[in-house]
């Protein structure tokens, strides 16, 4: 089995053995007697091979597999072929519909188209209408000529578009992430004008691997990815040469020659810093290359490579003072930039603020508005104020007679309380008086009168607790006539008071 299908069938869930004989016969039949059978085998083969090309999987003829491109022929027919079921006999269909619904465009078709890819005509062609006659009367699709596998390059738009990234969990999970709107996220973090310049390039070192370490992105892939974010995203703008990324702000964006210009500098910084580190790497190596060889007494040896290391030396000095002159220039550019923008901003700012002033008619304007603010302030005081007047002079109400008259019903409240707790006492102290004590429920109470003797003769001994109960009883009576007595006087208090609140 080719790598090819390995790939396909250790991460399309879809290529499940039981759906194997029906993905490889020849399932055009069913574009009629089954649409939801045909429209499901299509699917799942363009997946795949979308799938297969963003890994590298497919066959190709070039030193490098295309990542955005499917090349078809014999050879990735045999890439298919099973020994138990031979070759897929609908593969010419699969590809002819990937081409009919756009997610497969010729390459060079591609390049060449001046207009968007997601422009859609919808103006009706003689053509067009032939050709679906064609269809209906059976004339025209199945197993005739048009289904028959077209030969060449074709730009995978899902792959521009969307990257499937396979992810082994639980043997199965993949997901899908739009390969543009990476460099774009990463383009995001530019700030300045001179960072979201690029010569061609730096921008094949800086995005070759941003679908991942493990693939590259070829030459013919990076130029479908920069043709599509310049004119199917309108992200970017590309003149071939220089690439200059769109602002956040920016409705369009365009190259002069001051980006080109500043493409070139960083390009031309961007090599001289390679070359440094070569030349460095070379110094370190050569210094060690004539250690070595003095040490084994090599003496002719170690003179070479002392002297390929002078040159070196000499040839790292000169780099070094040329990268230091170009990286001065741009940290000016840079400076210049930053300048440009600010003061942009300002004049923006100042022609706000005129604009503003104008609207607010000036400092004159502001004070009659605000003096009228505050007269009519005053009128709606006013009319509160004399709203919440009373009608007539007899509606107003005392507040020192509402409080006088609210301190004689709580006087008068009290003097009552207190009459009825006297009361209260000298009723206990009449039943004291005359001997009498509490019965107890279930007591046997000895008859008043004289005491008789026993039928023995005997005198009824006296009983203690009758002698503490009226021992008690007397010491309450003490306090009940304090009490009292006090409440006496609180009355009188109170009677002169009010006598006295109600002669003034």
């Amino acid at each position: 089995m080719s790598e090819l299908l390995n790939f396909i069938f250790a991460h399309e869930a879809k290529f499940r053995r039981e759906r194997l004989p029906s993905l490889y016969s020849d399932f055009r039949v069913q574009r009629t007697i089954n649409p939801d059978g045909y429209e499901a085998n299509i699917s799942t083969w363009l997946e795949a091979l979308a799938g297969a090309a963003s890994a590298g999987k497919l066959p190709t003829h070039s030193a490098q597999n295309d990542l955005l491109l499917l090349e078809t022929g014999q050879e990735l027919v045999r890439a298919l072929e099973t020994k138990e079921y031979g070759r897929p006999l609908a593969l010419g269909a699969v590809i002819n519909e990937g081409i009919q619904r756009k997610e497969m465009i010729p390459f060079q078709e591609f390049l060449t188209t001046p207009t968007s890819i997601y422009n859609r005509s919808w103006v009706i062609t003689p053509w067009q209408i032939l050709k679906w006659g064609l269809k209906q009367l059976g004339l025209a699709g199945g197993s005739y000529g048009e289904d028959r596998l077209s030969i060449g390059q074709f730009v995978l738009i899902r792959n521009v578009e969307v990257r499937k990234i396979w992810i082994v969990n639980e043997m199965d999970a993949n997901w899908k992430q739009e390969a543009a709107t990476k460099v774009l996220s990463k383009a995001s973090t530019y700030s300045s004008r001179t960072d979201r310049v690029l010569s061609k390039d730096l921008f094949i070192k800086q995005y070759s691997k941003v679908l991942g370490e493990e693939h590259t992105l070829s030459e013919s892939d990076i130029n479908v990815l920069l043709l599509f974010l310049a004119r199917d995203k309108g992200s970017i703008a590309y003149d071939g040469r220089t690439i200059k990324f769109k602002r956040l702000d920016e409705s369009t964006v365009g190259i002069d020659e001051q980006d080109t210009t500043i493409a070139s500098l960083k390009s031309l910084i961007a090599n001289l810093t390679t070359q440094v580190d070569s030349l460095t790497n070379r110094v370190q190596k050569l210094s060690i290359t004539a250690k070595e060889l003095v040490a084994k007494g090599n003496r002719t040896s170690a003179l070479a490579a002392l002297r390929s290391k002078k040159l070196a030396d000499s040839n790292l000095k000169t780099r070094l003072d040329t990268l230091a002159q170009l990286e001065e220039v741009y940290t000016k550019i840079e400076e210049a930039t930053g300048q440009v923008e600010v003061v942009q901003i300002m004049e923006a700012s100042a022609r706000v603020l005129k604009g503003l002033h104008a609207e607010i008619g000036g400092a004159d304007r502001v004070e009659d508005i605000i003096e009228s603010l505050r007269e009519e302030i005053g009128n709606v005081n006013e009319i509160g104020q004399i709203i919440s007047e009373p009608l007539t002079s007899e509606a107003a109400i005392d507040e020192d007679e509402l409080d006088d008259e609210l301190a004689a019903m709580e006087g008068a409240a009290k003097e009552e309380k207190e009459k009825q707790e006297a009361m209260e006492t000298e009723r206990r102290l009449g039943e004291i008086g005359k001997g009498s004590r509490p019965i107890v429920e279930g007591q046997n109470v000895p008859p008043k009168g004289p005491a008789t003797a026993s039928p023995q003769g005997n005198k009824k001994p006296v009983n203690q607790d009758d002698v503490n109960e009226t021992t008690a009883g007397v010491a309450q009576i003490s306090m009940d006539i304090d009490r009292v007595q006090e409440q006496d006087s609180n009355i009188q208090a109170n009677k002169k008071k009010q006598d006295i609140a109600q002669t003034a």
